[in-house]
């Protein structure tokens, strides 16, 4: 079985409890998605993970306050649809379950896959008018976009173009 991507976007999206508009949601998955890519150039990381982990990590927030579970939630959500609308091997669900779980914890990570997903989650943090700071950045291509504010910022001062949408 192969990835169905716009599949696992349509049915997550369709599943999602909060409001289309928020700032959890399906638009800041995107974004998520797009970061992670885009770290993924220089950390090595695993894409299919990443990408994975754009799509589950807030997928099952229940509203935009604080809600410390919603990480486990969104990792037990990936493992009940791995094998129906995707399939990674163990070794790489591994890595996204860890990184949906423990993305809101303020952890580092040295393990590239997972140090990509939370830098790319947390370069999105200006939406919530909170500026990233490089010390939160798990990998070196993080700390380099932090130091911009933003990644459009980045993208625009380095000249760099982003990743191609992939679907």
């Amino acid at each position: 079985m192969s990835i169905h991507w716009k599949d696992i976007w349509e049915h997550v999206t369709r599943e999602f409890r909060c409001d289309r508009g928020s700032i959890h949601g399906p638009s800041h998955w995107r974004r998520v998605e797009r970061n992670g890519l885009l770290i993924a150039t220089r950390s090595g990381a695993i894409q299919e993970v990443v990408r994975l982990f754009a799509v589950f990590h807030d997928s099952r927030r229940e509203h935009d306050g604080w809600d410390d579970a919603h990480g486990a939630q969104g990792a037990a959500y990936a493992a009940k649809l791995r094998g129906v609308l995707f399939d990674i091997s163990d070794e790489h669900f591994e890595l996204l379950h860890e990184a949906c779980t423990w993305h809101t914890h303020g952890r580092l990570s040295a393990e590239p896959t997972i140090g990509t997903c939370w830098d790319a989650d947390r370069l999105d943090l200006g939406r919530v008018g909170i500026q990233p700071e490089a010390d939160y950045m798990s990998t070196e291509f993080g700390r380099e976009i932090a130091a911009y504010d933003t990644v459009p910022n980045y993208l625009e001062r380095s000249g760099l173009k982003l990743p191609e949408p992939l679907y």
